[in-house]
């Protein structure tokens, strides 16, 4: 019964996802066809609060790891949900920042990285996958997800003189010792956090893809 049910939640998550974010995709592109690249500096208002749901949705993830019914490392995902809602809330939900381009390249890639996993897991529920499905799953997800970190880093560079200007979050802690925490060194410091954490996520998809690839060759050549 609780695995009937864990289908059940796991194949209406997918199914969620996937619609979340092609909605986006397919909202970004035709808006960039009919406007060009006058539509970028619309892109947060247009897609944002969809954007901001899927994410939020993406923390249950974490859930479904430690409850067993997604079988997943927790780490990389773990980096994965907490550097993109970090960025989403955090850095682009701040208005002076919701027209830059960059918030159009990120939001591109992040669902680029959606639309290549969510379909895979949604099949890989109710049977087995095309070879190039699990090819472009586990191969063109890597350079992808390097160009979407890369972004997320420019995109905090970018929003630094803001953060400098106004003095958004940051405090004076009222502590025994008196310790004022300026948000833009903050900033700096998780930019290097986000490095090390990427190249940890790079590992394990690098080594995802080899034990994927490896076991389609062991299951072809047994037919």
């Amino acid at each position: 019964m609780r695995c009937s049910l864990g289908f059940v939640y796991l194949f209406s998550y997918y199914l969620l996802q996937f619609c979340g974010h092609t909605w986006i995709f397919s909202n970004m592109t035709a808006r960039f066809l009919s406007f060009g690249f006058d539509a970028l500096a619309g892109t947060f208002y247009f897609v944002g609060v969809m954007m901001s749901m899927c994410q939020l949705l993406s923390v249950l993830e974490l859930f479904h790891i430690a409850d067993g019914i997604e079988e997943c490392p927790l780490l990389p995902r773990l980096v994965q949900v907490v550097e993109r809602n970090f960025l989403l809330f955090l850095i682009i939900s701040q208005e002076e920042f919701q027209s830059k381009t960059v918030v159009c390249v990120l939001f591109y890639l992040w669902n680029i990285l959606h639309l290549l996993r969510y379909p895979y897991q949604l099949l890989c529920l109710i049977s087995t996958p095309s070879f190039n499905l699990l090819w472009a799953r586990y191969t063109i997800t890597i350079p992808v997800y390097i160009l979407s970190v890369i972004t997320e880093g420019l995109s905090i560079l970018q929003v630094l003189p803001y953060y400098e200007s106004q003095g958004t979050y940051s405090v004076q802690l009222k502590t025994p010792v008196s310790v004022y925490v300026h948000f833009p060194y903050l900033l700096l410091a998780y930019i290097t956090v986000l490095a090390a954490g990427s190249g940890l996520t790079v590992r394990m998809l690098l080594k995802e893809r080899s034990q994927a690839l490896d076991s389609w060759n062991r299951k072809t050549k047994h037919c």
